[in-house]
């Protein structure tokens, strides 16, 4: 396993450069930025100020890997544009937020100050650019053919890209409300990194289902499924079931319960 995992990261070195670095640096930050929430006690609407950086490092960085790792398989693509958007415009997401947590202060939805408002607006124009960037490569993979690559997993990453970029601009409908809470303003359960609430619905769970099936989608296909129909259906499965966490938000509830609130309300 170590081999493979060794052998992974040459390959993935060899095939983006770029992109290998950045997200190497995306990841150790991640390892700075969890050390950081159990030396400071700093929160932000209850949680520690380090988690949102931590979460958002590991994010940036697993998708400058995976797109480092699909751009390869484009004929006629040139990945140089598309890495220093990602560099440029995801390292300024990751330093304001950085920035934010620093300073003990929201770095979504937050329009206390001008300032505070131009950079959380700049920060949304990144993520939708780069969105936008993305959704085109997931073009180029649906029109170009690849005859030494398996067909289930050209499948996998069409769907996967598909399903990311649908799920990316639901950061709009979070930012519309200035809350990723329904039925409270940015609650969150505390559980440990991924925060989501368990009294009220929470958009960041379909955000995140849907923005990881870039990642998900083709290694199931490559190593488990190894088959076009079976990958498709899974495909459109998984994205049933981003919906349906969104519907339940949108509906108020969580996705999962707090038995302790239920019992006491009951």
């Amino acid at each position: 396993m170590i081999t493979g995992i060794l052998n992974f990261i040459k390959e993935l070195k060899i095939r983006n450069e770029s992109l290998f670095y950045f997200g190497l640096l995306c990841l150790s930050l991640s390892i700075l930025f969890i050390v950081l929430t159990k030396l400071t006690t700093t929160q932000v609407h209850g949680v520690n100020a380090w988690f949102k950086p931590f979460k958002f490092a590991v994010s940036i960085g697993l998708f400058a890997f995976t797109m480092a790792w699909y751009c390869h398989y484009l004929s006629n693509f040139n990945p140089t544009p598309f890495n220093w958007t990602v560099i440029f415009l995801f390292g300024f997401e990751l330093a304001y937020i950085t920035f934010q947590a620093s300073k003990g202060q929201l770095s979504h939805f937050n329009f206390d100050t001008p300032r505070s408002a131009v950079l959380y607006s700049l920060m949304g124009l990144a993520a939708v650019l780069v969105t936008l960037y993305t959704a085109y490569i997931g073009f180029l993979f649906f029109t170009q053919s690849f005859p030494n690559l398996p067909s289930h997993y050209i499948w996998a990453i069409r769907m996967g890209i598909l399903i990311f970029v649908v799920f990316s601009f639901e950061g709009a409908l979070m930012s519309s409300k200035l809350s990723h809470s329904v039925g409270a303003i940015n609650d969150n359960s505390n559980w440990w990194v991924i925060g989501w609430s368990k009294t009220v619905g929470d958009l960041r769970v379909s955000h995140f289902i849907g923005m990881h099936a870039l990642q998900l989608l083709p290694f199931l296909s490559f190593y488990i499924f190894k088959n076009t129909k079976a990958t498709i259906i899974i495909s459109l499965l998984y994205a049933v079931l981003a919906t349906t966490t969104l519907v339940q938000a949108l509906k108020g509830k969580p996705i999962f319960q707090n038995t302790k609130t239920t019992k006491i309300e009951e």
